[in-house]
């Protein structure tokens, strides 16, 4: 439907010969609408978004009246529809979403109307770039052997990737081994401006999405719009239903200076991360400005675009430039495209001019970049900064923390000692803890690999990844690695033999200039060969440890690290057996691995010895911001561009003979233990059921601060034991084949078998235990929580969640919210949400309830063992309402956190999906 325009601003433009129409937002101001130019770059973005789109009903003159208003002052209640112009997915989440889509079919047709009608409106593109993993790694060979294991373990996946590629229309799916989705995006599907027929004219519109992963900010450095959603919503953008979202706050974060000698762009980010984490974003935007721009490159800002789920905010925006023209041109866009990028958004006064006024924030930031200092972060969170000169205090006093429960018998002076002086000498802390006693401090575990022979101590690097969009999309830090790694290779350093180490680009192009500039050998000596192009080991897909090195993991409790050059270190998500996880710079992830250890002050120690004796410090091998300019201007070229994405949807011979089903709607194999038909539109009627009231509900699980989606949401490797491995044995799989939980998240038999159930996940229900464990009520029966879940089901007992601070702060993963529906759960209530998982509990018909300011579940004196009355729902939800809760004799109030009134239908009719299936047969 054409825009109404109400304000008439449609004007023309004129590139290349060609014409364009579009909604002028200069003149909005010319007219006197409002200072326009002076609203942060992000919500004239939204404006033209509503502008465009203004039509009477899902786009009200209102609404742009509402925008035109915003004051940075004052909190805005008003809720706007968001129409991006595209989706994009990666292969993880984007797996679900096509299920999804091809139960929608089926269940379309079982209505007697065409299954064709479930197709995606709006351009989507798949990447595939989750499955691989590092089972192979130190060889030239590592490369195909990981890409063949991942095409075997993931045939039936990828089959039907390819059935969806062929049946719906407007999607696309670049085939593995080809990159991670965030660089393809930023170095290939992102135009910067989109062009469509409308009316007989060429509409010129600004390139805006939502994506299926919450890193889709990494676009934000290129001046795009967007940002992560659950695939629940994603599903419904697809399908042309708007992102339903309060008009928001925006943080202004003014940048100024440039980084100094020493200091990268991810050292950069890790600050930013910590001050903005610090300083509270969550479901806000934050916006950089300032005269530091200038100074960074399209990729130095992608890294910190990149990381806007780790400080908390929607996006991380910086407005398009000099740089971002400079970038598409470089990368490959066609010139036509580059020209119409930079005249529309000159046009629309969204070309960042120095010299213009500042925009006005809801509040105020900065940082002088020439301030950053190396950092890294962890050993368990990102916003978790820690100076390199501190890293091996930090890991002491988090090795104390984690073994604490082992600690009792130490000597406070002795435990002093180990944090200022060192553990791993010939210390009397060993002779103070009996052999049972769990991991004292200065224990050495000898092990032998390959031929070697070693002990390993608390503090040992098992795990040195180059890996993630978030460093691998950056030039600079990916050619300083390999200098580094030349450096040492030149002065004899080597990395000690318990590392596993691995490199995992987010495109071919990193390969391309890493050969040219002759890098390459130095990175293979140090074992950093290519292992595959994709997430790897920042999303769990580290692969196993040798057998000796887990088995000395074990044998002493040790806490074993992992430095990786991602954006994720949550517990357990790395490795199940690694304890310590640090995030750090390509260049620190090499050093660290010639170390062998975070138990050690890189800033004044040596990394080892040189061929004649002499210690090698790491001030020897960095190398200087010149060497790494000039590298990346010799080795770094346009053509690499071109040629890794001429062909990039083609894939290579194992995709290409893959034996893919024809016809509109899937054939489901029911053998399949990858692609199962899900149940959520079975029994579905053309009208919602009635609301009803929570009664007589039991809680599954009562959880702490901080539980991430990883923490309830299937990840990394399937356990050797419990409900999900029990089920895939009884179909025939044996252990050795169970493949990852990412992998077969088309399976919701799996999937549902596996929520709750991380291995460092604490239910308070169950103490003293860790995993997915609970207590059954009223029995006390110690279960597993599916087990306990399918006990409740047969009792007809309803579910609910007890939290604390930040429930569901992480990926936006749709399990998260699908897991919890499907064990039976009706409500959470906590403390506080994170912004995308709350959205998705409401998108699949979960209702999350917020417990009153200052109060928890501890402060009200609940057990978790009550049966809970939630009473009012059956009237309706709305955004803003509060209910009333009884526990047995307790009673508390609680605000419903459905926030806006498209979420309250949602949630009426059961769901996202129900409700957008529903429309369509209308």
């Amino acid at each position: 439907m054409s825009a109404q325009d109400s304000f008439q601003v449609k004007r023309t433009l004129q590139v290349g010969g060609s014409t364009y129409g579009y909604f002028s937002l200069p003149e909005l101001e010319r007219r006197g609408m409002g200072k326009v130019s002076r609203l942060p770059t992000s919500l004239r973005l939204l404006l033209e978004n509503l502008l465009r789109r203004e039509d009477g009903r899902q786009v009200k003159k209102s609404d742009i009246e509402a925008l035109l208003r915003w004051s940075p002052k004052a909190k805005s209640d008003k809720e706007i529809a968001f129409m991006p112009a595209r989706v994009l997915l990666q292969d993880f989440t984007g797996v679900p979403a096509v299920v999804d889509l091809a139960a929608m079919r089926d269940a379309v047709k079982s209505f007697g109307q065409d299954p064709k009608i479930i197709n995606p409106l709006q351009p989507v593109d798949l990447v595939i770039d989750h499955s691989v993993q590092v089972d192979a790694y130190g060889s030239k060979a590592a490369f195909g052997i990981n890409a063949k294991l991942e095409q075997s373990r993931n045939r039936e996946r990828y089959a039907f990737l390819r059935w969806g590629q062929k049946s719906f229309n407007r999607f696309r799916v670049v085939p593995p081994d080809t990159g991670i989705v965030h660089q393809v995006n930023l170095e290939y599907l992102a135009s910067g401006v989109f062009v469509a027929e409308e009316g007989g004219q060429q509409l010129a519109y600004p390139d805006t999405l939502v994506g299926t992963d919450s890193h889709t900010t990494m676009i934000n450095g290129l001046g795009v719009l967007g940002w992560g959603v659950g695939g629940i919503e994603a599903e419904a953008a697809m399908l042309g239903q708007p992102i339903s979202m309060l008009i928001p706050e925006v943080v202004g974060f003014k940048l100024i200076g440039a980084l100094p000698a020493g200091s990268t762009a991810t050292d950069l980010v890790l600050t930013v991360t910590q001050l903005l984490r610090k300083a509270g974003v969550v479901g806000k935007f934050v916006e950089f400005f300032g005269e530091g721009l200038a100074s960074l490159t399209v990729a130095d800002r992608a890294t910190i675009a990149n990381m806007a789920p780790e400080y908390g905010a929607t996006m991380g925006f910086f407005p398009v430039d000099q740089q971002t023209i400079d970038y598409l041109r470089f990368t490959g866009r066609e010139e036509a495209q580059v020209q119409l990028v930079e005249a529309y958004c000159k046009a629309q006064g969204l070309f960042h001019d120095p010299a213009a006024p500042d925009p006005e924030f809801s509040s105020l930031l900065g940082l002088d970049l020439g301030t950053v200092q190396p950092s890294l972060a962890g050993p368990k969170r990102p916003q978790d900064r820690v100076l390199l000169s501190d890293v091996q205090a930090s890991l002491r006093a988090a090795t104390i923390e984690m073994l604490k429960d082992g600690m009792e018998q130490i000597k406070p002076e002795v435990l002093a000692r180990w944090t200022t002086e060192g553990g791993h000498s010939e210390d009397p802390i060993t002779e103070q803890i009996s052999a049972h006693d769990l991991g004292p401090l200065g224990r050495k575990i000898k092990a032998s690999l390959k031929s070697q022979s070693f002990e390993l101590t608390h503090g040992a690097v098992v795990i040195a990844a180059i890996t993630s969009c978030t460093n691998t999309s950056n030039p600079s830090v990916m050619v300083a690695a390999g200098l580094l790694a030349k450096k040492a290779v030149e002065s004899g350093l080597t990395v000690k033999p318990w590392v596993k180490t691995s490199l995992a680009p987010g495109s071919k192009v990193v390969t391309s200039y890493l050969d040219k500039a002759g890098l390459t050998p130095a990175l293979d000596a140090l074992g950093f060969h290519l292992v595959g192009y994709g997430c790897t080991t920042c999303i769990g897909n580290s692969g196993p440890l040798p057998e000796a090195i887990g088995d000395a993991i074990k044998q002493g409790d040790l806490v074993a690290a992992a430095v990786l050059s991602g954006n994720r270190n949550f517990e357990g998500r790395v490795n199940p057996l690694v304890r310590a996880n640090y995030l750090a710079s390509p260049p620190l992830v090499v050093a660290y691995a010639l170390a062998g250890t975070v138990d050690v002050n890189l800033s004044t120690q040596p990394l080892g010895e040189d061929k004649a004796g002499r210690p090698v410090f790491l001030k020897d091998l960095w190398p200087t911001a010149e060497e790494v300019d000039r590298v990346v201007g010799e080795s770094l070229q346009p053509a690499m561009f071109k040629e890794q994405y001429a062909n990039v949807f083609e894939g290579d011979e194992l995709w290409q003979t893959l034996t893919v089903p024809g016809g509109e709607n899937f054939a489901w194999d029911t053998s399949s233990t990858y692609i199962k038909k899900p149940p959520y539109f079975d029994g579905m009627t053309r009208t919602p059921t009635a609301l009803s009231d929570i009664l007589a509900a039991r809680a599954l699980a009562w959880l702490g601060d901080s539980v991430t989606t990883d923490h309830i949401s299937p990840a990394g490797d399937i356990a050797r034991e419990g409900p999900a491995s029990s089920y895939l044995q009884s179909l025939g799989v044996a252990p050795a084949d169970f493949n990852s939980y990412g992998a077969r998240r088309g399976n919701h038999e799996v999937m549902v078998r596996g929520t709750f159930a991380n291995i460092r996940l604490k239910n308070k229900l169950a103490p003293g235990t860790e995993g997915g464990w609970t207590l059954h009520q009223p029995s006390q029966e110690k279960l597993t929580i599916y087990d306990a879940s399918v006990r409740y089901a047969k009792e007809a007992t309803p579910l609910l969640i007890l939290a604390g601070k930040e429930y569901g702060s992480g990926s936006s993963r749709d399990w998260a919210a699908k897991g919890p529906r499907l064990l039976g759960v009706r409500a959470v209530i906590a403390e506080s949400f994170e912004r995308i998982h709350r959205s998705n509990l409401v998108g699949m018909g979960v209702l999350p309830l917020q417990f009153g300011e200052g109060q928890s579940a501890q402060s009200l004196g609940l057990t978790g063992r009550e049966r809970f009355e939630i009473r009012g729902i059956a009237e309706g939800v709305e955004p803003g309402k509060k209910l009333m809760v009884q526990a047995d004799d307790k009673y508390f109030e609680v605000l419903v956190r459905i926030d806006t009134p498209d979420e309250a239908e949602y949630y009426r009719h059961g769901g996202i999906l129900t409700y957008v299936l529903r429309s369509l047969l209308k």
